[in-house]
């Protein structure tokens, strides 16, 4: 699928599980000021376990801007504190992706929306608006479902979608949503303590795979693929080698977002999944939110002049 070139793209993390005040900024990467000089103090955003981030991609010899929300994270108002923390305005955004429905990448959209205050897009695979179920091997368990009336009560136009989307609209690919991400690794298995309920049956069923999984692919003019997996289920190897097969584009310049490694389930798999990370040689790689300290160590060892730190508040830029 042709996907076309833009001169810039630019993530902006506004949810992240991690927060530190006192990075640098660099060529690639703009961190926010430590003091808040309209305020007079320290200017601390917030850190949650969860994910949201401002795309803004730049087209047409940079004559054309096209800003997209990916999440809203997992607190009500984690994601608007941090934006008026930072000083950033999302009430223009063009539209809103959803990774998949799980609460820590959702539960910040109502007062987005009250925020936004008007109707928006909001795009979707249909497993998102699922009940889900989390139940652990002691069989503790708690559901969650993203209500759909809801969303569209407070003005989110939602449109669901399994396969590919491109944005800004059909007629202009300057980003492309994946969609449903096949599984080809044999490693990467998805999440065995996932459950939903049937809309059939009303019986809870093992939804380990997560199918509502997506991610954002950008194609930066002479560099190659920007991919921003939000937080992995479908495995970030699985997630590359989608977006190279779906785009003809083999050359991956920068990987930014959840890749879903932390936890003791997943310590099996970090090792072959950064064996085929070093394969694909990106240029950047920037782990996010469930990635997870043991993983981002390994990344630091074997990747140490293409990682950058993520923090709440930092923007990255490629171009």
């Amino acid at each position: 699928m042709l996907l076309d070139k833009v001169d810039q793209v630019s993530i902006t993390i506004l949810v992240d599980n991690y927060t530190d005040i006192l990075l640098a900024s660099s060529e690639n990467v703009q961190r926010p000021p430590i003091i808040n000089k309209r305020k007079n103090g320290l200017l601390i955003p917030i850190a949650e376990h969860g994910f949201a981030s401002l795309v803004e991609i730049k087209y047409d010899n940079s004559s054309k801007t096209s800003r997209f929300l990916f999440d809203a994270g997992v607190s009500p108002d984690g994601l608007i504190t941090n934006t008026k923390i930072l000083d950033i305005n999302l009430a223009d955004i063009d539209s809103i992706v959803l990774s998949h429905g799980h609460a820590d990448h959702y539960t910040g959209l109502i007062k987005l929306l009250q925020h936004i205050s008007r109707q928006i897009p909001l795009y979707a695979h249909p497993d998102a608006f699922s009940k889900r179920w989390l139940i652990l091997p002691d069989d503790s368990r708690i559901s969650s479902m993203l209500n759909e009336d809801d969303l569209e009560s407070h003005g989110a136009v939602i449109f669901k979608n399994n396969g590919i989307t491109t944005l800004p609209d059909k007629n202009n690919a300057r980003l492309l949503i994946t969609g449903q991400i096949p599984r080809v690794t044999n490693f990467e298995k998805g999440f065995p303590f996932q459950y939903k309920e049937s809309s059939e049956t009303g019986e809870i069923v093992h939804d380990p795979l997560i199918n509502d999984d997506q991610a954002l692919i950008a194609n930066i003019k002479d560099k190659g693929l920007v991919i921003l997996p939000a937080c992995g289920h479908a495995g970030v190897i699985n997630t590359v080698e989608y977006a190279k097969k779906i785009t003809g584009i083999e050359n991956v310049y920068a990987i930014l977002g959840g890749f879903h490694l932390s936890g003791k389930i997943y310590e099996n798999i970090i090792d072959p999944t950064l064996h085929d990370l070093v394969k694909l040689k990106p240029r950047f790689i920037v782990p996010c939110h469930c990635t997870g300290w043991k993983a981002v160590n390994k990344i630091i060892q074997l990747m140490p002049d293409s990682f950058i730190q993520s923090s709440v508040g930092s923007k990255f830029i490629f171009s």
